[in-house]
């Protein structure tokens, strides 16, 4: 028991209330024993030293006594000092027992025993009465009594000088060792005691918290469950909720109070009409009343629950907005409590990725950009950018609930009457060579001249196609090309398409998994470097190159599977590691390029995607301003499509690295991430009279601007400091380590970087 005490008090596997609570325990009991002990030694060794006066025998050792009275007076000193207040009664209660024990001590020690047999008797007892301590109290009385009745017997009065000396040097010496030892096995009594009292309570705890969380879940499901578009709405707004508190950084008491709080934030929905819940127009001003009464409802009646007070707070004020202008009670920044504030955020996230009766889900881009916007108007800035932090994480967007298009399959077959009545998930082309292998058959009925598969090239949010919907905005659907692999390419955007057919043989042998394969053999092979893509196909009848030269740089490339009356199976994908050589594709058109022209002290820079390219690392110095034009792309479409600024170390200065730390990233947009480990960063964003709103911000930041950022260091501590189209940024950022070289580079998505240059005062 003890071993696995000690491993918990080591390890952390008990609430660090409860170690306290151990540790506290501890040094309570042994002040106590350190004081009885020093109490009774104390007057034992006063008494020796008042018979030195008085008797011969005693003077001679009269050094030894004053040695060992002080020290027992130091301890009790010190024992009494951490009792604080309670040192005055415990010390005089101890003095009167310790008193009476000596008094009967002396009494009876008149029969005159061996002096050397009474010296090893009292060694051994000095050493094991500590030990007796853990007994009961009156076990402990009767030990001590005899401990001091040893003790006289050795120093009366007509015993040898030489006895004295080693019967004084054997007290200090046992009674040293002695309080060690007790002290150790009071410590492990303590802790097996407060150990056995913590594992116990933690069971009566768990089992409580299980009957709390099944009963919590079991209300918010029958909440869900009145409306068919929000089953499950409440877990999930608990997990965002929880997700949040655990990156701010609280308690694990205080996530869980978010948690359920989150939990049961839409109590109040259970006195709403279902009709009303599901009603699929617009509310009226009376319906939307009614609805909005459900944050009043669920206060009041989660206030019942009087020992969780906090259950309440998420019910009635999780509709408040941080600039004011929310329900019931319209409060305003941290005046909203602080658990509310992070379910507010959590609400609004799923509301918004999640399918209504009004609506389909929205996409992840646009929800980004409604949370951009709501910091610090609808939401808690803080809570907000960790949510923001979390989604950017949600790099696959598995939150989400797809929407409509062509029938989509991810199998390792597929069944196609005609083009996109059955297609394949879309595969991302980058600058890595993907390759695609699968085999074609005839569908029953029809010759092989009748059968052909297709692939299409094209973007859109979700990755997949959509037929017919070039126009949906949330989808932001954008086909470039058909290409059926007999040669032939359908155009729909792109500046310009080539084919190249080969007479070279193809070697289309490849290893053979699983069922047979069997009809026509396919290899594709297709690459992308900026603004051309290379789809290469080799089959056993026909192979060729088919170049597309798109229109833009800032779009994502997709191919999907698709045919004309056929079935295609035994599909495997496989993406190469290395870059792919961008010269070994064929140029057919002129790079479109944002940065021609004369460049500054820095090579001009366009960056087509998130954080893809970057200037060079500049040291920061103190006063030191930098100077840019920057331009978003014609394909931005996102507040966050501008230029960034990035703090770092490397040890060769250059942004990429194993060894890299980033301490800060700036947009000008006025969001910011830094390290939690290596830095923290204070920003002060303000938005001017001129800031014509976030749509107009974007539409002039595709015209372009110029930028200044300046820089002044103290140390670890950087300020940087900007102000673009009616955005103030003013970012403290204070590294943790003490690092000489600090550097900056400048970066962005979907942007064009061009004259920069470098000012030092």
């Amino acid at each position: 028991m003890f071993t696995r005490m000690k491993k918990i008090l080591m390890h952390g596997d008990i609430p660090s209330s409860e170690k306290e609570a151990v540790q506290k325990n501890i040094i309570e009991d042994n002040r106590k024993f350190v004081m009885i002990w020093a109490e009774s030694q104390l007057i034992y060794w006063g008494y020796c030293l008042f018979m030195s006066f008085r008797n011969e025998a005693f003077t001679r050792c009269r050094s030894a006594y004053i040695m060992a009275a002080v020290l027992c007076l130091a301890a009790l000193i010190f024992a009494a000092y951490l009792a604080k207040k309670a040192s005055g009664v415990i010390l005089l209660s101890a003095f009167m027992v310790d008193a009476a024990i000596l008094g009967a001590g002396l009494w009876i020690a008149r029969i005159q025993l061996q002096h050397d047999a009474l010296t090893v008797i009292m060694f051994i007892a000095v050493v094991i009465v500590p030990i007796f301590f853990v007994l009961p109290p009156a076990f402990n009385i009767i030990l001590l009594l005899a401990y001091n009745i040893l003790a006289v017997f050795v120093l009366r009065e007509g015993l040898r000088p030489q006895l004295y000396a080693n019967a004084i040097t054997y007290l200090i010496i046992a009674s040293s060792i002695g309080l060690v030892i007790g002290c150790y096995v009071n410590k492990s009594r303590a802790e097996r005691y407060v150990f056995a009292e913590v594992i116990a309570r933690q069971k009566v705890q768990e089992k409580v918290h299980i009957m709390f969380e099944q009963t919590t879940e079991a209300l918010a499901g029958a909440i869900d469950a009145k409306d068919t578009y929000t089953n499950g709405h409440s877990r999930r707004v608990a997990q965002y909720s929880l997700a949040i508190a655990k990156e701010v950084g609280m308690s694990e008491e205080e996530c869980d109070k978010v948690y359920f709080a989150a939990l049961l934030h839409d109590v109040g929905k259970i006195g709403i009409p279902v009709k009303l819940l599901q009603k699929k127009g617009r509310l009226t001003d009376e319906e939307f009343a009614q609805i909005k009464d459900h944050s009043v409802v669920g206060g009041e009646i989660l206030s019942s629950i009087k020992e969780s007070p906090w259950l309440k707070i998420g019910a009635r004020y999780h509709h408040e907005r941080y600039d004011g202008g929310g329900y019931p009670e319209g409060l305003k920044g941290e005046a909203i409590p602080e658990i509310a504030r992070i379910i507010a955020v959590a609400d609004a996230y799923d509301a918004m990725t999640s399918n209504r009766s009004y609506r389909d889900a929205i996409p992840q881009h646009i929800v980004r950009e409604e949370l951009v916007k709501g910091c610090g108007t609808q939401f808690d800035p803080k809570f907000a950018r960790i949510m923001i932090h979390l989604l950017d994480l949600d790099s696959e967007y598995k939150m989400k609930e797809s929407v409509s298009g062509a029938n989509i399959t991810n199998s390792t077959s597929l069944r196609c009457e005609e083009i996109y009545h059955e297609c394949s998930e879309g595969i991302v082309i980058t600058k890595k060579m993907s390759e695609i292998r699968f085999c074609s058959q005839p569908n029953d009925g029809f010759v092989k001249e009748e059968c052909m598969p297709t692939l299409i090239v094209f973007d859109s949010l979700d990755g997949k196609v959509h037929p017919g919907e070039e126009n949906n905005k949330d989808l932001l659907y954008y086909e470039y090309a058909r290409i059926r692999l007999d040669g032939q390419v359908t155009e729909f955007n792109t500046r310009k398409a080539e084919v190249r057919f080969s007479e070279q043989e193809t070697d289309l042998e490849w290893s053979r998994s699983g069922k047979t394969e069997w009809g026509q053999r396919y290899i594709i092979k297709a690459v992308r470097s900026k603004d051309h893509v290379l789809v290469r196909v080799l089959s056993e009848v026909k192979s060729f190159d088919a170049i597309l030269a798109l229109r833009d740089i800032g779009r994502f490339v997709y191919i999907s599977l698709s045919g004309e009356h056929c079935e295609l199976h035994s599909i495997r994908v496989e993406n190469e590691e290395e870059d792919f050589d961008d010269k070994a594709i064929p140029r057919i058109a002129e790079e479109i390029s944002y940065i021609k022209g004369p460049s500054g002290d820095l090579p001009n820079v366009q960056i087509e995607g998130y954080r893809v390219d970057s200037t060079p690392g500049i040291p920061v110095r103190d006063g030191m301003k930098i100077s840019f034009h920057t331009m978003s792309l014609p394909t931005a479409r996102l507040v966050w499509h501008t230029a960034y600024i990035v703090l770092f170390y490397s040890p060769n200065g250059i942004p990429e690295g194993d060894e890299n730390k980033e301490y800060a990233l700036i947009r000008l947009d006025g969001e910011n991430w830094d390290s939690d480990d290596l830095a923290s960063n204070k920003t002060i964003v303000s938005m001017g009279d001129d800031f014509m709103g976030w749509e107009a911000w974007k539409e002039e930041n595709k015209k372009g601007f110029d930028c200044t950022v300046s820089f002044h260091r103290d140390g670890n501590k950087i300020v940087t400091i900007t102000e673009n189209l009616g955005i103030s940024l003013n970012v403290t950022t204070t590294v943790v380590d003490d690092i000489p070289d600090i550097y900056v580079t400048l970066t962005g998505d979907q942007c064009a970087l061009t004259n920069i240059r470098i000012i030092n005062d």
